[in-house]
Formats: structure tokens, sequence, C-alpha cells
């Protein structure tokens, strides 16, 4: 955007520093002008390539540990390993670039928001034009329905509202004005201004340009989202730093291999390379990347069910780390319809049921249900209400209500219809004969009724002190009495005090012979018929959403463009905690003062996209896990820096949706808190699912460390590795994803970013299984070699031995803390024993045909072989079993999942 306040600046101002003559510029000066700045457009990014996206798969320190023992293979001419590890490095990196989504696409949703075409005036004659051809200086005419196609300074306006719901969150079309407002206005309250992107909702106007392209306001949002820097999750960042740990390991466990081997053992050197290699491909769980990427899909598709959609797949874990969500409010927490909630009349205030524009709704009056019609001051500020209005309400074949019209306008037919009133009856019974258009600086609307009978109304409606103004008297019990203008003002504050937009309505009898409406008619004379106190109203399934929340330790805060008194009012009901501050204050504070505010306070209002950056940006600071919802325009940038992006499904603009990792089908914030439960369980999941494969890698890599050390022949080789890594790992790991919530899921703190993904009491675990897996498997295959049996059927039983134990394991692992011991948990989950019938099958074929006899070298063993390997497998799950107990009694950890319950069926 410029760097001039043109809001500040008067019109006349603005067309002398623009050399904006009243004609228009002429077509050879706004043809320089174009050369000079540039087309009415936004500047596409630059996409990322397909194969640098797929190339990208690769960089991770493990898989350059992969890549390294693949190419020693090469070198010593093992064509068979070296081929399985290149595959198994291609296959990971297929399903990772798979998984990504489409390339970012937000600034080309903004762009889409610009105008294809405007009338501008060049040399005196109104002309149309694409509007990538105007420039700085440019007059430009607006009609209703036009959607504005540069920012421009409102010269003049009749009756010119625009709609800027996506660009400042406002949720009633605003109405513009020349007059020049102060330099620090927040974006909502710049009256004089129309920005690129919005739409005319009523009323013309003529404007003239001061920015296009990159320099608008939406251009700058575009510019915005462009600069954020996406954060990685918080089992990404876990998973690089545990790689990086593990990577350093691996090397020096392998170099310590080769080194003993070759030195201390005197063993041939390239036996050596190969036992390093086979130590470093069993170290490496190259399984746990793709396993991971099923365990998060398998979240996505549950999610989906629940009318949340995950675009970033990483978005599901983060899910259940958020501990702030940050909420948009029209729209997201509230319906973005207004309604008609409060009634006031001389005599008495109602309470008007009902939300949205389907009107159906009770009406009460201190408390008490009543009939409309018998209320008769009620039905005559009704009737009223229609009267003056240019709304319509249309039902569509499902059943739904849609309004054609202001919004305002909407929410009082809505009322109407609610009071008993029928508009078609209404209407032909007193058809208008004329009206006084809304007008900015008038701030009211007024229509001419005759009826049939011969007599005539004029019906006005406002600002509540426009309106009161030109009253005399008010309606009371059905007659005029005299005005108590002190009472009304009090009340009108008391609605707005609540949140409340109030609209004050008034009628005056006129002779059949007032043909023509003129302001001078509207002087004085009027009586007051009541209030209407509009607001738009929260959506009943996101107030028990906030409270489920608040009750599983996460803080919601709403951070909306409205103004302060709406958003505290809304904050409120949804009994958001901490003050309301503004934007304008916002912008007063430090950085150290708007850290405290951004902690402190639960309701924040007149923000612009940057306030909104801000706070996402200072509660992450303070070590939050943030998940931002909006459906504007103006919350894209917020949405793309917040852990997680919550965008509108059906009302949200595009932009916020491609900046966002998740949109919600419905519309419905109750939706977020399904997610964070799905997003938890995954979490839990993929716990688990690390908990179980990591003892598995370590134990095949300690076969091969304790053979060099003993200098005995490998027990296992590197190619059997491998299909024990990648077999397990989409078979018995993959069982793990399919697990339920665990019991009290959602009544838990979020955990800690920082929070280690294994506790040091399930490190402890995992080594003890790691010793129990080698002793298995060193055992019996020295106890088949002492047997004379040959190499190759030793192997094979050390491969089983692995399995077997694992499969054993794999029932430990389904719950970290709680016992497995019962039926009910030991054979609840289908996807658990599936996997454990899928890789028996897969293991019988592994040891009996001949194919994978010769790919993997091994033999055939005996029936009696399988029953001491499963007797080997039980001793390890009662071990397991025994050591959750005494966890349990002596150490008492920490709450994690699991803890507290038997495992849930599948």
């Amino acid at each position: 955007m410029t760097e001039t306040p043109w809001h500040a600046v008067p019109p006349a101002e603005t067309a002398a520093a623009l050399a904006s003559p009243p004609e228009g510029l002429s077509p050879a000066e706004a043809a320089d002008r174009l050369a000079r700045v540039g087309p009415n457009r936004l500047t596409p990014p630059k996409p990322r390539p397909g194969w640098l996206r797929f190339l990208k798969q690769f960089d991770n320190i493990l898989i350059y540990v992969l890549l390294a023992s693949g190419a020693l293979a090469l070198l010593l001419g093992h064509w068979t390993d070296a081929g399985v590890i290149f595959g198994v490095v291609v296959v990971n990196a297929l399903i990772g670039f798979l998984q990504e989504g489409k390339a970012e696409q937000a600034l080309a949703a903004i762009r889409g928001m610009l105008s294809p075409q405007a009338i501008a005036l060049r040399g005196g004659e109104a002309v149309t034009l694409p509007a990538e051809d105007l420039v700085p200086g440019d007059r430009v005419l607006l009609a209703s329905g036009d959607r504005v196609p540069a920012d421009l300074r409102i010269e003049r306006a009749k009756g010119l509202r625009v709609q800027e719901a996506a660009l400042t969150g406002e949720s009633v079309p605003v109405a513009k004005d020349p007059a020049a407002v102060a330099e620090d206005a927040a974006l909502g309250d710049r009256a004089g201004m129309a920005y690129a992107g919005t739409l005319v909702a009523q009323g013309q106007g003529t404007g003239i340009v001061v920015a296009t392209g990159d320099a608008t306001e939406i251009g700058r949002i575009g510019h915005l989202l462009a600069s954020v820097q996406t954060l990685t999750t918080p089992l990404l960042a876990q998973m690089a730093a545990f790689g990086r740990w593990l990577t350093v390991l691996i090397l020096v466990l392998a170099v310590v291999t080769f080194a003993y081997g070759s030195l201390v053992m005197h063993e041939p050197w390239q036996d050596m390379v190969l036992a390093a290699v086979g130590l470093a491909v069993a170290a490496i769980p190259e399984g746990l990347p793709a396993v991971m990427t099923i365990t998060l899909a398998i979240g996505v598709t549950r999610m989906a069910r629940r009318n949340a959609i995950i675009r970033h797949l990483p978005a599901v874990e983060t899910l259940g780390s958020v501990g702030v969500i940050c909420s948009d409010k029209t729209g997201t927490l509230t319906r973005n319809e207004l309604t008609v909630q409060t009634v006031m009349t001389a005599a008495a205030t109602y309470a008007v049921g009902g939300s949205g524009y389907r009107p159906e709704g009770d009406i009460h009056r201190d408390g008490t249900l009543v009939d409309p019609a018998a209320e008769a001051d009620l039905t005559t500020l009704a009737r009223a209400a229609l009267l003056c209005n240019d709304a319509a309400l249309h039902r569509d074949p499902g059943g739904d209500w849609t309004l054609t019209g202001d919004p305002t306008d909407g929410a009082l037919l809505t009322f109407a219809m609610k009071a008993g009133v029928d508009p078609a009856e209404e209407l032909g019974r007193c058809p208008r004969r004329d009206a006084v258009p809304f007008e900015s600086e008038q701030q009211f609307m007024a229509t001419l009724h005759h009826d049939h009978a011969g007599h005539g109304l004029i019906v006005l409606k406002g600002a509540p002190e426009r309106v009161i103004a030109r009253c005399e008297t008010e309606l009371s019990d059905g007659a005029s009495s005299p005005l108590d203008r002190g009472r009304w003002a009090a009340r009108a504050a008391e609605l707005g005090a609540e949140g409340q937009r109030v609209i004050a309505l008034a009628i005056r009898r006129t002779p059949l012979s007032l043909g023509e409406l003129n302001l001078a008619d509207l002087e004085e004379g009027l009586t007051l018929l009541g209030l209407c106190g509009l607001i738009d109203p929260p959506r009943q399934e996101a107030l028990c959403a906030v409270q489920a929340c608040q009750a599983a330790g996460i803080t919601v805060k709403m951070i909306t463009g409205d103004h302060a008194a709406t958003a505290g009012a809304i904050g409120h009901r949804f009994g958001l905690t901490g003050g309301v501050v503004t934007g304008p204050e916002l912008d007063r504070m430090d950085d150290t003062a708007f850290a405290t505010a951004a902690r402190g306070n639960g309701v924040f209002a007149r923000t612009t996209p940057e306030h909104k950056l801000r706070l996402v940006t200072a509660l992450q600071a303070a070590g939050r896990s943030v998940a931002m919802t909006g459906d504007g325009v103006n919350d894209a940038p917020a949405l793309k820096r917040a852990d997680v992006g919550v965008a509108m499904g059906r009302n949200g603009t595009e932009a916020a949706k491609e900046a966002a990792s998740m949109v919600l089908a419905d519309d419905n914030f109750a939706s977020i808190v399904h997610a964070v439960e799905e997003g938890r369980t995954v979490y839990d999941n993929l716990r688990k699912t690390i908990l179980f494969m990591l003892p598995t890698n370590g134990g095949q890599a300690l076969v091969i460390l304790l053979a060099v050390l003993t200098g005995t022949t490998l027990p296992i080789t590197a190619v059997q590795i491998l299909w024990v890594n990648m077999v397990t790992a989409v078979t018995l790991g993959l069982a793990l994803a399919f697990e339920p919530a665990e019991p009290g899921v959602m009544a838990r703190p979020p955990r800690p970013q920082d929070e280690p993904i294994l506790a040091r009491f399930l490190v402890v675990r995992m080594l003890l299984v790691m010793v129990l897996l080698v002793a298995a498997s060193f055992g019996f295959f020295h106890l088949h070699l002492a047997h004379g049996d040959a190499i190759e059927a030793a192997r094979t039983m050390a491969v089983n031995a692995l399995v077997v134990g694992e499969i054993f394991f794999l029932l430990n692992a389904r719950a970290i803390l709680a016992p497995v011991l019962s039926l009910r948990a030991l054979f609840g989950s289908r996807p658990v024993w599936l996997s454990i019938a899928l890789m028996a099958a897969l293991q019988l074929a592994f040891t009996y045909a001949p194919p994978l006899q010769a790919l993997f070298g091994t033999a055939a063993v005996d029936w009696t072989d399988w029953v001491l390997m499963a007797g080997a497998g039980l001793a390890i799950f009662l071990t397991v079993e025994t050591e959750k107990a005494w966890t349990r009694r002596h150490l008492n950890p920490s709450p994690v999942p699991g803890e507290g319950g038997a495992v849930g069926a599948g």
C-alpha cells in the first residue's frame, strides 16, 4: 500500500496530489502512468516444480545414511543388497511426494478477487475497461453489485455501502462517506475508502484510484502471506532431532564395528564393511516414515468423517498439541446472519428467539411466552419493519432460507414474519409510493405508503439518535403519548453496551395527497414505535465447543475486525477470560506489552491482518501451540503462520482455504474440538508405533554388533534385516495406527511442545525389549548351529525368533502403562490380529517359498521350532507386562496415553 494515509486526506486534496481532473485522466496520460506503475494485478509467486518437491523427500539425514549404505554394498558387488536398500528409499520418497498437498495457491486465490472490469472516466467519458488497466488518479464509478477494482478514495457516495467482511471481519455492509478520518483509524473505520476485492452492497459512488496491484490493501496482505514462514510441527521437529541423534549413534557403532572386526578380530575388511552396512540398515527404522505417514492419513480419514478436511498431513498430529485456539468471530463463532434479538416498545421489552433468516422463533415478554397478535405495539412495530424494507427472503427446495438484500433489512424482515406479519399481504394492503434511500450522512431510510382506505403512512428507520430527534410522541399501548427522549437514549445505550446494533423505527400519518417523499417531511412530528437490537448470534454448537476446549485445557481467544462492544459482548457469551483490546491500542504497545496483552486478554477487536499475525506469533513465542480459525482474506497470513490454520469451507474465501492446513466442511467451530480429539489420538498412536518399532530395530543392530564383538558369523544378513524392517513396519507397526482414543483423552491438558516423544521409563523398556529380542535371536541361531544345521536354517530361525518376539511385543505396545492381560484387551482390536495373521503368512512364505528362499537365503524349519519360538515370545510378553506393573507401582510417571484404564476395543 502507498505510504500516504489517503483515508485522512480530503477528496479534493487527493485529486490534487494525484493530478486527477474532474473529467478523468486523458487516454494518453493513463497509458503513460500504466507504463510507469505497471498493470493493476498482483505479482504471482514462482511455483515449485514437481521434480524439486520429489528430491526434497530425500533431504533427511537417515536417508543419507541408507543411500551411503546402498552405495557401499554396490561397490562390493552385492547387487541384491544394494537394490533392496535403494528400493526402500525410493518407495519412502514416493509416499512422501504423493502425500504432499497441491502447491501453495493462496496468492492465486487473492489475485482472483480483483475485479476483471471497471467503469472509469477517461477524457470526460465513462468507459468500461479491464481492471488491470486502472492507474492511480483514475476516477472509478461504483454501483450496487460491483467488485471494487482498486483501492479508492471515495469522492461522492449516494447510499453507498460496501461489504468488507472478507477484509475486515465486519459482519454488515459499511456505509461510505467522503469525509476524512483520523490517520490512525482502524481499517474498518476508514469510511472514505473502498478497497480492492470488496463488494458494493448498495448505492452508488465515485472514487479516485490511490493504489493498484501489489500496492493495494489486498496486495499488501498477499505480500504479508508470501513472507510468512510456516513452522515445523512438534512431531517433525522431535523426529528431526531424534534422526540426528540416531544418525550419530549409528555412524559411531558402524565405525566401531568395522574397526573392531578388522583390527582386533582380524576379519576380512570386506566382511566388516558388510557388517557395518548391516548394522546401519538394521538400526535405521526405514519403515517408520511410511508408517507415520499412513498413521497420519488414517487420522485424516477419521477427521473427514467429522467434517474436518486436512490439507497438510502433519497438521493431524499438531492438532493434538494445540494449547490456544485464536478464532475469528464472524461466521466462525457466530452465524454471520444478523438476527433481531431484542425489541423495546414504550411499555415492554421482548426477547426474540430463533437465529438466522429462518422466520421461526418464539417471542417472550419479561420471560413469558406471548402471542405476537395480542401485543398491539409489537405488531405495529413489526409492520413498520416490514414496510420500510428492501430485502426479500426465499425458501429453497431443501427448506433453507436465503436472503436477497441488506443483512439489516433481512433481520428486520425475519422478525416481522416471526411476529406474524405476512409480507405479501402487508405490502398488498399498504403498497409503497416513494422512498428516501439510506445515506451515510443521514443514517436513516424512509418509505411512503398509501392504503386502500385513503390513508397515507411514512415509516422511518435508522440510527436511534437520528430517529428519536425527529419524534415528538411515542406509541404506548396503542396510543400516542409525550416522548421521553432521555429514557429512550438510555435504552438504546443499554442495547449497544450488550453488543447489539440498534435500529429505531417511527411512523407518521399523512394525507393521501402526499405522493412524494422529501427530507422536509421527515424533520418532525413522528411517533416513535420502539427499538430493535440486532446481533450476529453465537452458534449454539460453538458455545458447547468452547466449553469443551476449556475443559481440555485449551485457551480460546477471539480476534476480529468488528467493533469492541460487539466483540466484547460475544466474548462474554462464550466465557472468554481477560479484557477486550483494540487494534489501535495494540499499535501503541511495545513488544513486551504486546506479548503480555496477547497472553492476558481473550478478545481482540478492530484488528488488521498484521495484528492477527503478530498475536499468533507472540503466543507461539510464549511456547504455545496455536490454532487460528478464519474465513476472510484478512485471516490468510495468520492462518498460514499458525501451527494449525483452520478455514471455513462453506463461507470461507478461497484465499483463507488455501492458506489453511485444515478446512471445516460445515463451518462449525465444534468440528475443531472433534479434530483436536482425533489429533491427540493420532499422537498417542504414533508414540505407540515408535515405542514398538525402535526396540525391534535396535535389537537387530545389537545382534550384528554382538556377532562382531564375539567374532561369530552374522546371524542375520542386511537383506534379511530389510525384510524384517519393512514387513513388520507395514503390518505389525501399522496396526497400532487404528487404536481408538484412550479413556479421558480430552480431560488431560495439551502436551508441552518440548515434551520428548519417549519418557525415560519408556527408554528403559525399549532397552529391556532389545536385550530380550537379541537373546531370542542369538540363542536360536547358535542352538541350531550347535546341532549342525546349515547356516541358512540357523539364520532363518534367528529372523523368525525376532519376528515372533515382535508379535508378542505388539500386544504389549497397545497400552503404554495399562495392562493388556484381559481377554478384551488382548482380542479387542481387529486390526492387530489381522496384522498378526498377515505377518504369520508372510513369514511362512519367507521360510518355505522357494523364490523367497533364493532371494533372502532362508531354509525350511521344523514345526517344533515354531512352538519353541512362541514360548520365547510369550516370555517377552510376560516380562514387559511385569515391567509395566512395577512402573505403575513405583515410578508413578506423569500421565501418558494408556494410563488409568484398560485398552479400548477397536
